[in-house]
């Protein structure tokens, strides 16, 4: 790898989104730009990996690797090489060189900062963007994600009220039943939630119930605690767009989906607690919400299907980790939300851990509603042998999900209650 004098401005406007800035801002740009040129056969980028930087392809090919082996060639010039390379992080492929070739490596940080700062075209402000200018308009919503994530002005949505405070007052080792009763009648809806749950198939005893204190009694707190979460969680699914709440109607039946695969998994497969496992997987795209949100202020973004699902996929790890650690939940749940869609992931522990049995329900979901075309081979994903007990194969996974579909319309059932 070699350093050379910074590249010419007219050759910097080859790239998106460099195209955006100004000369002045592309001179800065190469002045602080590394060019590092790869023998052939020498490794770019590591699948995985999160470098925090942009790479753009000069000259020569590569190869791009995903994780069950498939194979695509970019080469410099070619269309596809008008954008960063593999730029999704964590990085979803291995970057090798095919030949000798160079690249313009940027940080992302340096980046932002520009085109932050880089003034906006009339067609924009109209909203007369053609494809290409559609992908700049995504570049510029990931790049305020992220300086706001680093700058901690992202703004997130909440919890309910009533969820914190159960939180809080099961944590405490003094508190009562009664103490739990109080905080949780003070929301008429969960409470009723609370009861029709504790008279459903998966936790009726022999007869029913009819108070929130009963209820707590035979679920015991850490499972009503764990309810009362998922029963408030609902809300944060909602948008004032009616173009963007269909997203979130959608993102809202895939996490419940995938809530009640975790549910059923945990329970036959590991010593998870299998209301975590719900609660797990119904949070494990919990970054997309915010995502939805804001963009409703790119009328583009949020116009184009395909693209908004683009900047989900981008987004939602990061911003879903963080969400959840403002929320107060645990390392197991803010390494599930950013980790549930990393195939390749594989916990340091040796025991089954709840981002497994979210990555195999996500697994499951997706193959059940035929969006198989990018997924892995099952015996390539770590997660999904790590589940040893059950001794899975594909054909022994999709049995035992069989079998279970009456337990997962429960969960589903439950999860639906109004």
């Amino acid at each position: 790898m070699s350093a050379k004098e910074p590249l010419p401005v007219r050759r910097l406007r080859e790239f998106q989104p460099l195209d955006k800035l100004t000369d002045e801002q592309l001179i800065v740009l190469a002045a602080r730009a590394e060019q590092r040129k790869y023998k052939k056969g020498q490794r770019v980028v590591e699948r995985g990996a999160r470098d925090g930087l942009e790479y753009f392809l000069l000259e020569g090919d590569v190869d791009l690797v995903a994780v069950d082996g498939r194979s695509k060639k970019i080469s410099a010039g070619s269309e596809t090489a008008h954008n960063p390379i593999a730029r999704l992080q964590p990085r979803m492929y291995d970057v090798a060189a095919a030949s000798p070739c160079e690249f313009l490596v940027i940080e992302q940080d340096i980046l932002n900062q520009l085109l932050r700062a880089a003034p906006v075209a009339d067609s924009e402000i109209a909203g007369e963007l053609d494809v290409e200018d559609n992908q700049s308009e995504e570049h510029h919503l990931l790049m305020e994600f992220y300086a706001e994530l680093r700058s901690n002005t992202l703004a997130l949505p909440s919890v309910s009220d009533v969820a914190w405070k159960v939180r809080r007052v099961t944590d405490r080792p003094t508190s009562t039943v009664e103490d739990i009763s109080r905080v949780i009648a003070t929301d008429p809806s969960i409470s009723a939630k609370l009861v029709r749950a504790c008279n459903s198939p998966m936790y009726r005893g022999f007869s029913d119930v009819s108070t929130v204190r009963d209820a707590i009694v035979r679920l015991g707190t850490r499972t009503t605690q764990q309810l009362v979460t998922v029963f408030s969680m609902r809300e944060v699914f909602k948008s004032q767009r009616p173009e963007l709440q269909a997203a979130m109607d959608q993102l809202w039946q895939h996490s419940r989906e995938v809530a009640a695969l975790s549910w059923v998994l945990a329970d036959a497969a590991t010593k998870i607690n299998p209301e975590e496992a719900l609660l797990a997987g119904l949070l494990h795209d919990i970054g997309s919400i915010p995502v939805i949100v804001h963009a409703e202020h790119h009328v583009n973004v949020f116009a184009d299907r395909t693209l908004l699902n683009h900047v989900i996929t981008e987004l939602k790890p990061d911003i879903g980790a963080e969400l959840l650690k403002t929320w107060g939940f645990s390392g197991d749940f803010v390494t599930a939300a950013r980790h549930a869609e990393d195939w390749t992931y594989e916990s340091a522990d040796e025991a089954p851990q709840l981002v497994d049995v979210v990555i195999v329900a996500q697994l499951h979901a997706m193959i059940s509603n035929q969006k198989n075309a990018e997924l892995p081979r099952f015996e390539t994903v770590p997660a999904y042998w790590r589940l040893g007990e059950l001794e899975l194969s594909a054909s022994r996974s999709l049995e035992l999900l069989t079998q279970a579909k009456e337990r997962v319309d429960e969960v589903q059932k439950l999860l639906s209650i109004h």
